[in-house]
């Protein structure tokens, strides 16, 4: 299983709204607005790296209201 960090900036005033679609969303295990450059940091299991970036660049990237994501992958649990 890997797990990563998927920080992520949103248009003004839509924080909440993608962070309700994100914790509806199959791989994401937590949610949280967060302060600094990004908006949101959400943390995503996946069974492999292809079905990461499925995650990352189909289910997350393509919320409304998403404009830019950053993923950071643990390394060792």
């Amino acid at each position: 299983m890997m797990r990563a960090y998927v920080l992520l900036k949103v248009e003004v005033g839509r924080a909440h709204e993608v962070a309700q679609a994100l914790r509806n969303t199959k791989g994401v295990t937590g949610v949280d607005p967060i302060t600094g450059p990004n908006d949101l940091i959400a943390q995503v299991e996946a069974s492999s790296a292809q079905d990461l970036a499925d995650l990352v660049f189909s289910s997350m990237q393509d919320l409304d209201g998403v404009r830019e994501t950053d993923t950071r992958i643990v390394l060792d649990d």
